[in-house]
């Protein structure tokens, strides 16, 4: 079992900078493929970003690309979402999530994190 805890969200405004953690508990965390998805209010969940086990691939949802970086330390069971340029369209709450096989689906889940980004 793997609890996952973000941490890092706030509020700041438009051109601003966040980076949010991620940190695992439990075992398995370096074999997981880590996720980070977002949910503004009234909308679905979204992709943002992912990252393989190794750190080796990542992916990116369009919406981020070239502003948004995952990254991972698996001494240190902590997945990482440096985020600039903040658009008020980035305000959500961001989830990271983790799974062995992502292709179908995520196991474990975070509580999430507020991000707000002022115009």
């Amino acid at each position: 079992q793997v609890q996952l805890a973000e941490s890092g969200g706030g509020l700041v405004q438009t051109g601003g900078s966040l980076r949010l953690s991620c940190a695992a508990s439990g075992r398995g965390f370096s074999t997981y493929t880590m996720g980070w998805f977002r949910q503004a209010p009234g909308k679905e969940r979204e992709f943002v970003a992912a990252i393989s086990w190794s750190g080796g691939t990542t992916y990116y949802a369009d919406s981020v690309k070239g502003r948004f970086t995952i990254s991972r330390d698996n001494a240190k069971n902590t997945v990482y979402l440096q985020m600039l340029s903040l658009k008020p369209e980035d305000t959500a709450v961001y989830y990271c999530a983790g799974g062995l096989d992502v292709d179908t689906g995520y196991d474990y889940w975070g509580q999430g994190t507020q991000v707000t980004v002022s115009s």
